[in-house]
């Protein structure tokens, strides 16, 4: 604009503030009827008879998840942690990992074995080879941050989980295992470890009266070493390979010794399920998937983050309820993937439908994994969505198994042709093929972990791969006639 301004460009300015102004108006009015389409969803689902009743505050384990209140140790006394713990260290390790069964517990990093069930399998009496529990926090499943709340503002109901599980499986040492990118959260934890030991809560000649150690371990940023084995291997200072099974941990873990291995959620809830008992936790959520866990979302929606719910609420109750709804309101939604990238993704019209339950997830060929969902609304182009997801798992492949170390990067580089359309239709039906031969066919479930969100991209969305096929041979032709 030139000085002095012209007439027009007065007015030029002035009509350009007016279009700004009510282009902020419409996406005002557009946020108010999202978030009024939202309240009613749930004013309507809550209100009619026999739906899902939504996790109470009187219910929540996790009463700091979103840090407003302080960590430290005054701080968890606070809120009930350490409460009653020598009175659970006074039962027998048997009575205690029948609580645990009882309560239905499962896996919280994604396998789901039943928790009580898997302690049962260290050796009963600790012979010359010592018991080792090791905590798995290497969270690094693409979208998954439940564990790192837990580090940051729970750190104490972590490691009392910590101590009771140690002494259920005859423990006297216990690790941590850290995922390298969390440095602040490693340094929270030791603080909140340096607090227990000086409070006498762990360590030898403890108030409990289980001698027990805990040890924080930082890993280097390997997504492979979320996988139980490849971590051992990384905590004896060795390269984060799976080993082959068996000898399972708990005959031939850490060392050689016997070892449990679990995730930090799992842990974290043992001590508040003993305090509460273990028919109040298995009388939350289904019959298949008792309890509460922690759920989070990202991608298109308009708050995402980390919330405590009943297992089996309704996965659009979910979102709607906790996660502000999809950017664009409900009918913009395209796909979610509801158990981190790692699981087959789910339409919109089965999304509206499904439960956040392993059962229910399970019979729509998926399943609930991390519990992390990652939700895409339609303007997302999932086929590069799902190749940037396959180069992911090619990146993280260890290459020690030949399927996962040539597959995944073949699967990449196939999917990246499709998202560009330069692909052919017959390398759809071999794409799916090698997936299937990679699926179950690796030491760990890294090989699966690649193929299934390509096999559920083709489950639901084939069309699209198609249509960007056709349009891409399409263009060729046209610019290959006006060549000639």
């Amino acid at each position: 604009m030139s000085w002095p301004p012209k007439k027009t460009d007065k007015l030029e300015v002035r009509l350009s503030t007016e279009t700004k102004r009510a282009f902020l108006a419409r996406c005002r009015s557009e946020a108010r009827s999202a978030s009024d389409a939202v309240r009613g969803f749930i004013e309507t689902h809550l209100a009619s008879p026999g739906s899902f009743q939504m996790l109470e505050d009187k219910d929540r384990i996790f009463t700091n998840l979103h840090g407003r209140h302080d960590w430290g140790l005054d701080g968890a006394l606070s809120r009930g942690c350490w409460n009653g713990t020598r009175l659970m260290l006074r039962q027998t390790p048997a009575w205690i990992c029948e609580q645990i069964k009882a309560s239905g517990l499962r896996g919280r990093g994604g396998g789901g074995f039943l928790t009580g069930l898997k302690w049962t399998f260290m050796p009963q009496t600790a012979g010359e080879r010592p018991h080792y529990l090791v905590v798995n926090g290497d969270e690094s499943e693409p979208g998954a941050c439940k564990d790192r709340q837990i580090f940051r503002n729970d750190p104490h109901l972590l490691i009392e989980g910590c101590l009771i599980a140690s002494y259920a499986i005859g423990a006297r040492t216990c690790f941590i295992y850290i995922r390298g990118e969390y440095v602040e959260e490693r340094e929270r934890m030791e603080a909140a470890i340096k607090q227990a030991y000086a409070a006498r809560l762990i360590g030898e000649d403890n108030v409990h009266g289980w001698d027990f150690d805990l040890h924080v371990h930082h890993g280097a940023g390997a997504y492979i070493c979320g996988e139980e084995t490849a971590l051992l291997e990384s905590l004896e200072g060795k390269r984060g390979l799976p080993r082959v099974r068996p000898p399972y941990p708990a005959g031939a873990g850490l060392y050689g010794c016997p070892t449990t291995v679990n995730n930090v959620e799992s842990i974290a809830v043992v001590g508040t399920i003993l305090r509460r008992g273990a028919d109040w936790f298995a009388g939350m959520g289904t019959a298949e998937s008792p309890g509460a866990r922690l759920m989070s979302a990202c991608g298109h929606i308009n708050r995402p983050g980390v919330v405590e719910e009943a297992l089996g609420v309704p996965m659009r109750l979910l979102i709607e309820a906790h996660f502000g709804g999809v950017r664009g309101g409900w009918g913009n939604l395209k796909a979610v993937i509801p158990g981190g990238a790692s699981m087959k993704l789910l339409p919109a019209d089965q999304a509206e439908q499904a439960l956040m339950s392993f059962e229910d997830l399970k019979s729509r060929d998926s399943g609930l994994g991390t519990a992390t969902m990652i939700v895409f609304d339609k303007d997302t182009d999932l086929v590069r969505a799902i190749a940037r997801i396959a180069y992911f798992f090619k990146h993280e492949s260890c290459g020690q198994c030949t399927p996962c170390r040539e597959g995944t990067g073949w699967m990449w580089r196939t999917m990246e042709r499709m998202a560009n359309g330069e692909a052919e239709m017959s390398e759809i039906d071999l794409l799916l093929d090698v997936t299937s031969q990679i699926e179950g066919h690796t030491i760990c479930l890294l090989g699966d972990a690649a193929a299934w969100p390509i096999q559920g991209l083709f489950k639901h969305f084939r069309h699209e791969v198609e249509d960007r096929i056709n349009s891409y041979r399409a263009r060729r032709g046209v610019y290959a006639a006006a060549a000639a």
